[in-house]
């Protein structure tokens, strides 16, 4: 057979004969997880999933803000950015199955063997590197896993969306919430301080005891100093809102936040829950640790395949002369090609080692996988009863508001008209604050438990976000590039 025959048959029997693989066949195992949640939920046509964020949050400003924060957030970028990087890793690994061919060029001086004079010898061509031939699948296990590791970056990305966008509408609510109470210390304080004014006059009139006026002393106190806890919260969640944008929020949104009540926000999507097998189509954080898994076991094929003989071919062809002149006439033309072969015979336990590290990173990946599964089981269970329970705590709270608040315009009406003591007006006035409070806390409880419903049911990604995403992230990498440059 000639030269020109002879490359063309060697590559279609490499080729042909990486049709091995090593890689264990994964079987699908039942959901760790009760097949119903603690309360039962009705069965929908429409996941969680599936409901886009701009119609589970209604509210326009809330959408403007979450659209700040998917093209800046810096950590949703890093996300991206990792997607890039695991496939272009995945690209790398892929390469390996093909040779490698560049051009090289030698010139050596050294005796002959016959003569013993010093000769020159020039040769320059085409060359390949050492190729392994993948007869045993080992670079195609190590590709497999390079494509898990990249699908479960992606799955990543979406995950790290998922919790971005709930984070800014809990902490959005929570700013709703912030002002709400800040109005109700507001209020209380200058109930407070007109009290005391009322109580010091009473006092110097010696209609009432010194007590009377240092307890409306306390009162007013405490309400001045709730007012400034509530203050500093306030700015807080701010600081963490802006974390979140990567920028700033704003001023016409923040301004819009004072002077209503949670109530006043449109009202958030229901959420259907649907069953718990849902969750492995819908949760970006398990498909994550799926691909984790898989990765992990195309590792144990590769591991396999160091156990048996390394094939690996080189092969070179241009022109060779000992006189470089005439280096590229056509009496110069060579060709020359090499198999070899390697077979392991004593590496010190190091191959049963690989393997055994790739067999117990399966089953840790695996145990992973199932846990994932296992915490979001429990974070929709979470979800579910605390919403069930928090509806029934803001009917109650919500009437003995109301309570309390009668209560409250009788005790200063029977002090007033020296029925009562000062001390049960006191006790009414501090009962009035609390439950006010406790009604708004109960409420943001409540609405933030929905998103978080949402939220652990896998709501809050779309392709087209993913795409913006994208976009924003690689100028961001180029801008970045020039700053460095």
């Amino acid at each position: 057979m000639n030269n020109k025959r002879l490359v063309p048959t060697l590559l279609a029997v490499a080729l042909m004969a990486t049709g091995c693989s090593f890689i264990p066949t994964m079987g699908k195992s039942d959901l760790p997880v009760a097949d119903q949640y603690p309360i039962a939920t009705a069965a929908t046509n429409t996941p969680a999933a599936d409901i886009p964020w701009k119609s589970f949050y209604t509210d326009t400003r809330l959408q403007q803000i979450i659209d700040l924060a998917l093209e800046n957030n810096r950590d949703l970028r890093v996300a991206v950015l990792n997607i890039d990087k695991a496939r272009a890793a995945y690209d790398i690994q892929g390469a390996a199955l093909y040779p490698e061919v560049g051009v090289s060029a030698s010139a050596t001086r050294a005796p002959s063997q016959l003569t013993g004079q010093y000769t020159n010898s020039y040769t320059v061509g085409l060359a390949t590197a050492s190729w392994e031939i993948d007869f045993w699948g080992r670079i195609r296990s190590l590709k497999d896993q390079a494509l898990a590791q990249y699908l479960a970056t992606e799955e990543g990305r979406k995950a790290t969306q998922i919790t971005l966008i709930a984070s800014v509408a809990n902490t959005w609510l929570g700013l709703q919430a912030d002002e709400e109470l800040l109005e109700i210390s507001r209020s209380t304080l200058k109930t407070r301080e007109e009290s005391i004014k009322l109580a010091k006059l009473r006092f110097d009139a010696g209609a009432a005891s010194e007590l009377d006026f240092r307890q409306a002393q306390t009162l007013t106190e405490t309400a001045r100093a709730t007012l400034a806890a509530q203050t500093r919260q306030r700015d807080l969640d701010i600081n963490a809102l802006t974390l979140l944008v990567g920028g700033q929020v704003p001023q016409e949104l923040l301004t819009s936040l004072k002077g209503r009540k949670l109530t006043d926000l449109p009202a958030l999507a229901d959420v259907p829950a649907g069953l718990p097998s849902d969750l492995l189509l819908r949760r970006p954080d398990i498909r994550s640790a799926e691909q984790q898994m898989i990765a992990a076991n195309a590792n144990i094929g590769a591991a396999r395949a160091l156990f048996f003989p390394n094939i690996s071919l080189t092969a070179s062809a241009g022109f060779a002369n000992t006189e470089i002149s005439d280096l590229f006439q056509s009496g110069s033309k060579y060709f020359s090609i090499g198999p070899s072969l390697y077979l392991p015979i004593f590496t010190a336990g190091r191959n049963q080692a690989n393997l055994e590290v790739a067999e117990v990173s399966k089953k840790i990946a695996a145990a992973q996988y199932e846990k994932s599964i296992q915490t979001a089981f429990r974070e929709v269970s979470d979800s579910l009863v605390s919403r069930r329970t928090l509806v029934d705590q803001l009917k109650a709270q919500q009437a003995q508001v109301d309570a309390v608040s009668a209560q409250f315009k009788l005790s200063d009406l029977r002090y007033r008209n020296g029925v009562s003591s000062y001390l049960d007006l006191l006790d009414a006035q501090r009962t009035l604050f609390t439950a006010e409070q406790a009604v708004v806390q109960v409420r943001l409880a409540l609405v933030q438990n929905q998103v978080n419903l949402y939220k652990v049911l896998g709501g809050g990604w779309s392709p087209e976000d993913d795409r913006a995403a994208a976009q924003s992230a690689r100028a961001t990498g180029k801008e970045a590039d020039k700053t460095v440059q």
